[in-house]
């Protein structure tokens, strides 16, 4: 098979889908790998990198989409990209599509089969290409939320740890996840008082025990998030749904119960978000207030660290996109876990929650 890796196109995008590592294994394998020429460069791997290992480097993305089987990102693919897919072309790369109607009608007006890392499985139901820059959100997201509580950025200038005599400032974290999890890692690191909300009573007991009680767990009702939000500095907003829209936890209402200068960090962003006066930002410019409430909402925050990021990605998406250059369409028949992954194929949507979240007609993959 020819595996293609352009270059990454979004703002302020600099991973890449493939390290040299991970073309080692598929020209192991016995398959071509193609890569867009400066395509590393912004984690800093050079063209000559890829050449040792094996890969071709050419001059285009548009040699890319035009001669490759299967097409390897990171991010879902951009209107000139989507635009370039072909039928029967394998693109393997995070989607989002739940909350973008304009790049799902294009998947299928290309009629192209489209893996989406994010709604892969594992045997346990987890979500494992999802899981590495759920860990990096996560643990940016108090970063974010400390530089947001800072008077520059208009926050009330607070230092999230306090010092000694000032008290520590508060985390509230929505969802007890990988992202929450972290988020609520950092946030304890720095010295900050944390409580995370959830839905799941045996989650909330895992927590409690994962952090022997340092933090405080509380079920997440309209009531005890309200109650939560009232007095924190911080909230991360750490939902998420598998493949559908996140749920608008916080309302505009709602903030002007909130302190003047807190901040809410939404990592959901990519799914839609999960507070409701949130809008998509970009790094470079990252933040907006509203109602006194500084909004952190930047939809690929993983990218603000490319280096961890792309590496910690590769490992954990090489040996399912391994599966799909060596067996195709088998792997998906063979490997329910991957066969999750399938949003769209041949024109169809092939996941139940994108197809529910755009109003659009579903398409069982078992009948493949």
């Amino acid at each position: 098979m020819k595996v293609g890796c352009p270059k990454e196109i979004k703002s302020n995008e600099y991973r890449v889908g493939l390290v040299p590592a991970s073309v080692r294994e598929y020209v192991h394998h016995g398959h071509q790998v193609f890569i867009e020429k400066s395509a590393g460069l912004g984690v800093g791997i050079l063209d000559q990198q890829y050449i040792d290992v094996g890969a071709s480097i050419v001059d285009s993305a548009e040699e890319i989409f035009a001669t490759s089987d299967m097409v390897v990102k990171v991010k879902e693919p951009q209107p000139n990209e989507w635009s370039q897919l072909k039928q029967g072309q394998i693109l393997y790369t995070y989607l989002h599509l739940a909350a973008d109607l304009e790049q799902t009608k294009g998947l299928l007006e290309s009629k192209c089969i489209a893996v989406a890392y994010e709604t892969i499985t594992d045997s346990k139901g987890g979500l494992p290409l999802l899981a590495p820059m759920s860990e990096v959100a996560g643990r940016l997201s108090i970063q974010a939320a400390a530089r947001c509580l800072e008077k520059e950025s208009g926050g009330e200038g607070l230092l999230l740890g306090g010092v000694p005599g000032v008290p520590a400032g508060r985390v509230v974290v929505i969802g007890g996840g990988v992202v929450g999890t972290n988020a609520a890692k950092m946030a304890l690191g720095l010295g900050a008082e944390v409580t995370i909300l959830d839905r799941s009573l045996p989650r909330l007991r895992q927590l409690d025990d994962l952090f022997d009680g340092r933090v405080r767990t509380c079920y997440s009702s309209m009531e005890g998030l309200l109650k939560e939000i009232q007095n924190a500095d911080a909230v991360i907003g750490a939902v998420l749904i598998p493949g559908a829209k996140a749920p608008k936890l916080v309302t505009k209402k709602m903030l002007l119960e909130m302190k003047k200068g807190s901040c809410l960090v939404d990592v959901a962003i990519d799914q839609g978000g999960c507070f409701e006066t949130s809008v998509a930002t970009t790094h470079s410019n990252p933040v907006f207030i509203e109602d006194g409430i500084v909004h952190y909402c930047v939809a690929n925050m993983p990218g603000a660290v490319p280096r961890t990021s792309t590496y910690a990605l590769n490992n954990a998406t090489l040996s399912y996109g391994l599966a799909l250059a060596n067996h195709k369409l088998d792997a998906l028949k063979n490997n329910p876990n991957l066969m999750n992954g399938l949003n769209v194929y041949a024109g169809k949507v092939t996941n139940l929650s994108v197809a529910k979240a755009l109003n659009l007609d579903f398409y069982n993959p078992a009948q493949l």
